[in-house]
C-alpha cells in the first residue's frame, strides 16, 4: 500500500512540474490555470460541487466525483477538492485527507542536480547543513526522489529534484504526517531556515 501511495505521489509530483514547475504539495494552482485546464474556475467547481453535496463527502469521493462525472484530470481533481475542503471548513490549511499535517519548502541552487541529490543522500555532507535531524532513509532513488523517516516525531520527508539547466537544479520538501497546525508552521519555517543553509554552503 506504501508503495502503491509513493507511487501516486511521484506521478502528481511530475503532473506539477509540467504545470508550474516543482514543489512538492506547494502553493495552490491560479485561478487562471485552473480555468485553463479544467473548463472551470474555482468558483464554478464550487458551485457544482455544492450542487452535488460534496459537503457531506470524503475527500476521496469528491475527487472520485470530478474525474467520473466531470472528466477532470487526476491531479486537477485533487486540487480542486483540497481547495473546496479548505473554503467549506472541511479541512484546515496544510491539513491532508488523512487528517494529519504537511507543509512544504523549495529553492533553486546552482549546481547540478546529482549534486544536490547528494546533499541529501550523502550522510556525512547532509550532516554540514541539516546536523539536527536524525533520519531513517526509505528510499533513495538519484537524482529524483528522496524519502526517509524522521526519527524524532515519525513524521516524513518526500523530497524531489529538477534539473533546470547543467548547471542549476531545484529541490522541493514535503514534510508530512506532522500532527497539528502549529508543527506544520514550525516544519515549514525550519525547512525555510535549512533550504537556505544548503545553498550557501554548496554554492559557496
Amino acid at each position: 500500500m506504501e508503495q502503491e501511495q509513493e507511487q501516486e505521489q511521484e506521478q502528481e509530483q511530475e503532473q506539477r512540474e509540467a504545470v508550474r514547475g516543482p514543489g512538492v504539495g506547494a502553493r495552490q494552482p491560479s485561478e487562471a490555470s485552473v480555468r485553463d485546464r479544467t473548463g472551470r474556475d474555482m468558483a464554478a467547481w464550487f458551485a457544482v460541487l455544492d450542487a452535488w453535496g460534496a459537503a457531506g463527502r470524503d475527500h476521496t469521493g469528491i475527487a472520485r466525483h470530478l474525474v467520473e462525472e466531470h472528466a477532470v484530470d487526476g491531479w486537477w481533481a485533487q486540487s480542486i477538492t483540497v481547495a473546496y475542503e479548505q473554503a467549506r471548513g472541511m479541512r484546515a490549511p496544510g491539513q491532508r485527507s488523512d487528517g494529519s499535517f504537511s507543509a512544504s519548502g523549495s529553492t533553486t541552487i546552482a549546481v547540478p542536480v546529482e549534486r544536490l541529490f547528494e546533499a541529501f543522500a550523502d550522510t556525512a555532507l547532509r550532516q554540514r547543513w541539516l546536523p539536527d535531524a536524525a533520519l531513517t532513509v526509505r528510499t533513495a532513488t538519484a537524482p529524483k526522489w528522496f524519502r526517509a523517516d524522521l526519527d524524532a516525531d515519525a513524521s516524513r520527508i518526500a523530497v524531489g529534484f529538477t534539473a533546470k539547466g547543467p548547471a542549476k537544479s531545484r529541490v522541493a520538501v514535503q514534510h508530512e504526517k506532522l500532527a497539528d497546525a502549529e508543527a506544520a508552521a514550525r516544519a515549514k519555517e525550519f525547512w525555510r531556515d535549512r533550504l537556505a543553509a544548503l545553498k550557501q554552503l554548496i554554492e559557496g
